[in-house]
């Protein structure tokens, strides 16, 4: 193990690894396989290996992503929609991807019968709804590498958010060489020295040639097994062709048009709701009130309820398995996983972390002691 280098302004992202688990812990399902051999590679510390994820510059590649996750949630209702929140939280995604630069990529999401992609052509993204007939087109800053809206998880975004946290508070360490969709790969691992933070560790695989993260996977304190990993099940590093980066919309689709070429690019709302509290491992989500409304209506099996009904119907159930608590904060309900902790309070507020619920406790305390409007 090693001290934690400071690093340079490239490497620090803005999203913890804290958010990661909980916004961007989606899927459950498949695993991602790898060899049992460990492959020979050079020598490589901690240190070198962090710079070199902070430096590296993906290379044009086509590849198979999978998305697993595995929580310890409570039954959810299956609602039959693969953009629903109960897919997002249990069901199993595979995305291909075609990537030739940060301004020119595409990642599709095919279910059953259905299909969602997202294409970036320079300052132009694309958002396509094969079961909706809808296209969103966004227009961005030219030179904005923010990610797009809705866009898939890749194993490089999800090594740049974690990479977020590593400080003072991170042990970093390396494991045995891997093999990962065929290449051989190094163990980078990074644990977090607080122990209120439910993530044991996660180990990012780098590729041996050049630095790209070909898998993550976070592990819950003291679990063996990966509470949630995304990794290339299958990647060549060639140019995609011109043809799969390319997208017209289909005759007869709803075209919505979004423009954020007049901001910052970043794809966030400033009036989304929600806030964060703590840094690091120990970030705390604040959610705005509506959120989470209890007591709406479950769609009836088969009915066409839409997105809105069936995030209904998983809140329902995840409120259901919630335990009733109290403190000085007030009173509300907590759901607790290996992985995340869930702090439903009776004023309307929810605070969500990989976190000890002490830790949503004092965040709840510290929010119900600010002045009514202060954010």
């Amino acid at each position: 193990m090693v001290a934690v280098p400071r690093l340079s302004r490239r490497a620090r992202w803005a999203v913890p690894a804290g958010v990661l688990v909980v916004t961007g812990g989606v899927i459950a399902g498949s695993v991602i396989s790898v060899a049992q051999a460990a492959p020979g590679l050079p020598a490589r510390t901690a240190a070198q290996l962090l710079a070199e994820v902070a430096d590296s510059v993906p290379p044009p590649l086509t590849g198979t992503v999978v998305e697993t996750a595995s929580f310890g949630l409570p039954a959810l209702p299956a609602t039959g929609n693969p953009t629903s929140l109960s897919s997002l939280l249990t069901g199993s995604h595979t995305v291909q991807v075609w990537y030739s630069s940060p301004q020119h990529f595409r990642l599709a999401v095919p279910e059953s019968l259905s299909e969602s992609d997202v294409i970036r052509d320079g300052s132009t993204a694309w958002l396509w709804q094969s079961t909706l007939n809808k296209v969103t087109k966004v227009t961005l800053p030219p030179h904005s590498t923010a990610a797009v809206p809705k866009q898939p998880l890749t194993p490089q975004q999800a090594a740049q958010q974690v990479l977020a946290a590593v400080g003072p508070t991170t042990t970093v360490s390396v494991a045995s060489n891997v093999t990962v969709a065929g290449q051989a790969a190094y163990g980078l691992v990074l644990a977090p020295k607080d122990t209120r933070s439910l993530v044991g560790q996660v180990q990012i695989d780098i590729d041996g040639s050049n630095g790209v993260p070909l898998r993550l996977q976070v592990f819950a304190r003291g679990a063996s097994s990966p509470a949630f990993q995304v990794g290339y099940t299958a990647i060549q590093f060639v140019t995609p062709a011109p043809a799969d980066l390319s997208f017209t919309p289909p005759p007869g689709s709803t075209v919505t048009q979004v423009n954020m070429a007049g901001g910052s690019g970043a794809t966030g709302s400033a009036n989304s709701g929600v806030s964060t509290i703590g840094s690091g491992w120990l970030t705390v989500l604040k959610l705005p009130s509506s959120a989470l409304t209890p007591g709406t209506p479950a769609p009836s099996p088969g009915s066409s309820a839409g997105p809105a009904g069936d995030s209904a119907a998983v809140l329902n159930a995840l409120l259901a398995s919630a335990t009733p608590v109290h403190g000085t904060w007030g009173t509300g309900r907590l759901l607790r996983t290996s992985l995340v902790s869930v702090l439903m309070t009776d004023q309307g507020s929810t605070f969500v972390g990989a976190v000890e619920p002490s830790v949503l406790y004092a965040a709840a305390s510290g929010a119900s002691a600010q002045p009514a409007g202060t954010p």
